[in-house]
């Protein structure tokens, strides 16, 4: 069954992500559930909060929002965060929501720009 609204969650608010957290406030068929980011300054963590979006520093707080997201975004590059996510949702039983890593991001970001987008991530763990 198709969605009509995709409710979103997004873990890394930096250089990946606030291009894509633009892209996904643009779109009128997304609701953003909350984005995390270690810094609180992240820009794409001041786009959130600007727009009334859940903001966090604990991409677990975003796993706990369990089945009221669809579609959890994870563009930290991070193994840890990839990992942690899994096991917050095994752990609580949800079934609901896909967790997209960023691999997936970059070549949906590709396609819509019609052209190889290279992600950016720091050096920062979680």
């Amino acid at each position: 069954m198709a969605n009509d609204l995709f409710r979103i969650a997004v873990v890394g608010a930096g250089e990946t992500g606030t291009p894509l957290l633009r892209k996904l406030l643009a779109a009128p068929f997304v609701e953003l559930a909350g984005v995390a980011d270690l810094d609180p300054d992240a820009p794409g963590m001041r786009l959130a909060q600007h727009r009334g979006i859940m903001t966090t520093t604990s991409f677990l707080d975003l796993a706990a929002l369990g089945e009221t997201v669809d579609v959890l975004i994870d563009v930290t590059g991070v193994p840890a965060v990839r990992e942690g996510l899994r096991k917050a949702m095994q752990e609580t039983g949800n079934h609901h929501t896909v967790i997209v890593h960023e691999i997936v991001v970059q070549l949906m970001l590709s396609l819509l720009n019609g052209e190889l987008v290279r992600l950016k991530h720091d050096a920062q763990d979680y």
